[in-house]
Formats: structure tokens, sequence, C-alpha cells
């Protein structure tokens, strides 16, 4: 069976397809900088070079046609018909506490993920895209959601509930939820894997950065507690979330600007693009803090202060740590941020090898030989995830 994987994000949409009897990979891409300049489609099919595709892409309707395109092209694509398609696998950020588990899609659980959508505004709207998009193209493939919520379910109440009154809880369901689930979970599963050792073993702390951050503290291959938490605003600064803030200053923003722009504010006008004032990507904040700017500096800063806060915070709650884990867009591809967040941290036994950290976006080990903590890049693959599960549901296993 052929599935391809659709993983929308609030600036970018990742996709790759699969072909589930060797779970060989026949294409992938990636569409980055949804809405910002410079927006562009990156697709390669195994065994050829990449091709590049640079348009204007303003929603991900646009990134989703394109996406389709490039599957179908002659000389670039994977299949010849959409009819190939098996099925379809979406990441969806936030089910609530409606789904803890991956599940088939239809007209109920649609329903289910559009209430969530305020809890996630930037990125349950994008999921819901991809998927109506894809409904619109191939209306008799099946789709199945994975959702980033599922992994977080195993946290103690001590470390999902918030101190507001109980009600808010058995009737608002207001609880810290997690998310970026998937990339944690194999991201972990895959360090001890490298490694050699049981995951049951191992105290772990994945670091999930992009233009949405999370850190997580993995104790015996389990979620134990983690940064983001009722919704995908709070914890790391991001690049347009402002991350974890005095409540009172949302209530003092909401009374100047109206609770509309409050929300607008903090979620889409905050974090590195609204302390740099340049943008949200960190590539840009990069150049920006080596061409002497400010604020870009200040903006790079308070991102791996934050970073190294939680790093602290999680050894502390699992009594130790053992491996720390770097993925996604920033943690595979700055070494400028992996060896930030180390500095400090070596009281800890957290230490990062200059030259073992001069590259980008591989899997490799990066403290030195014998440091009594491992250090990773981890190149996160929430798509193979995504399509097993998808795979597993539509068979009936």
């Amino acid at each position: 069976m052929k599935i391809l994987v659709i993983n929308c994000g609030s600036s970018s949409l990742k996709y790759q397809l699969f072909d589930m009897a060797d779970e060989s990979v026949l294409a992938k891409g990636l569409v980055e900088r949804i809405g910002i300049d410079g927006s562009r489609l990156k697709h390669t099919r195994t065994g050829q070079e990449a091709v590049l595709v640079e348009q204007p892409i303003p929603d991900h309707k646009v990134a989703v046609s394109l996406v389709l395109k490039a599957l179908l092209d002659k000389q670039h694509g994977a299949i010849k018909s959409l009819d190939e398609l098996g099925a379809v696998g979406h990441r969806v950020v936030h089910a609530g506490e409606k789904f803890s588990c991956s599940v088939r899609l239809d007209d109920a659980v649609m329903a289910a993920l559009k209430e969530c959508i305020p809890l996630a505004p930037l990125h349950n709207p994008a999921n819901i895209i991809g998927i109506e998009a894809i409904s619109a193209s191939l209306p008799n493939v099946p789709q199945v959601g994975v959702f980033d919520t599922a992994f977080h379910q195993t946290m103690p109440d001590y470390a999902y509930m918030y101190a507001v009154p109980y009600g808010y809880y058995k009737d608002a369901k207001v609880r810290r939820y997690g998310f970026h689930g998937t990339s944690h979970l194999f991201v972990s599963h895959r360090a001890a894997e490298i490694l050699g050792k049981p995951i049951q073993d191992l105290k772990i702390v994945t670091c999930h950065l992009g233009n949405g951050s999370s850190v997580t503290a993995v104790k015996n291959g389990k979620s134990v507690d983690t940064s983001m938490g009722f919704t995908p605003v709070a914890g790391l600064v991001m690049g347009t979330r402002c991350g974890d803030v005095d409540p009172s200053v949302v209530t003092y923003i909401a009374a100047k600007e109206g609770a509309e722009k409050a929300d607008k504010i903090l979620n889409k006008e905050s974090g590195l693009q609204g302390i740099s004032g340049k943008s949200s990507d960190m590539r840009d904040i990069e150049e920006g803090m080596k061409a002497g700017d400010a604020r870009c500096t200040l903006a790079y800063n308070m991102l791996c202060y934050g970073i190294r806060k939680y790093i602290g915070a999680y050894a502390a709650a699992m009594g130790g740590i053992d491996v720390l884990v770097f993925t996604a867009g920033i943690g595979e591809n700055s070494p400028e941020v992996r060896a930030s967040v180390a500095e400090g941290l070596e009281f800890l036994g957290i230490k990062v090898d200059a030259a073992k950290n001069d590259f980008r976006g591989k899997e490799r080990i990066i403290s030195p030989e014998g440091a009594p903590v491992t250090v990773m890049v981890v190149p996160t693959n929430e798509e193979l995830v995504i399509a097993r599960d998808t795979l597993r549901i539509i068979s009936g296993r």
C-alpha cells in the first residue's frame, strides 16, 4: 500500500510518500515559509536530485495543490495517478481529551477537530485545511489523524493540572496537553536504538526546536512532562508565539487591545518575530545577530536561555538525565543554537564537542567521548510514525 503523509505546521508542510511493503520513501518534500517572503517547495523523488519551486505560497491550500502536482509530475513524480494512493495520514495538533490515539477521519472526527481550533489557533486550521484539500482531490481515499497530544497522555496529574479551580478541569478540560508528541516519541526511541540501550532504562530530554518548539522529559519511555500546555503557545519562545508569560500580561494586553487582538498578538506577532522585529525564522535571526542587530541577538538569547532552563528543570523532575536530543528545523540545522544551549550545563554532565557539532541535518552524537550525558542530533521522522499508524488503522490491526 502507498501512503501519503501530510504534516502541516504553522508555516510549513512536510510530506512523504511511503511504500508500506518495505516502508521505503518514494518521494518527499518540504513546503516552507508559507505566508512568509521567500516561500518555496523542495521536492525529491528517491534516487533523483531535488527539484526546487520558488513562488508565493500564501496558504496551506496552495501548498497542498503544489504537493499533489509534484507527485504526479511525469519527470520528477512518484505516481502516475492519484488512484495509486491507498490512504493519507495527517499530523493533527490538538484533539483535547476527545482522542487519546490515532483515528480514521470522518465527519464526526472533523467536527471534533474544529471544536478544538481555539486550543490550537495556528495549527488546527492548517491541519484541517490539509485534510479538506486532500478530501476534495481524493474523495474515496481513507484518511487517518495522528495526534500530537497522544504521547503526553502518560503525564501524571500533578504535571498536567493547573492550579485553577478544579471545576475548570472537570467541566472545561483546562489542563496541560503537550504537543509535538509524535516527534518526541520517535526521537526518544531512536536515541535509545542508536545507543543500544532499552528506553525503559533511560532518562531523556528531547528538544523539538522549529517554528514551534517544545521540550519533553521522557522517563523510561514515557512522557512525564512537557513545555507546551493547554495550547501550543506555552513554553519556549517560538517563531511567532510568546511562550511562557505571566497570565496577567495576557489580561493586561487584552484590556488594552481587546481579547481577539490579544490572542493574535500572542500567537502571531510575538516570539522571535515580535522581539526581533524582522523575522520568525531562526536563519534570519542568526544572520541579523552576526550583523550586529541587538534585537536579533536578544531574540536568540531568549530562546537559548529558555531551552537551558527547561533542560535543567526536567533533569530535576526525572532525578537525572542520560540523553539530550536535539531535533526539528532549528535543532537539526543550527550548530550555533545547540552549542549555546549546552553552554553552562556542564554541571549536569552536558557538553558539546565543537568539531562533532559542526554539521547540519544528520544523525550524530555531538558530546565528547565518555561524557556523562550523551548529547545527540536525531532528525525527526514524524511521517514514518504517522504512516505506520495509518496502515495499522486502515488494515484493522
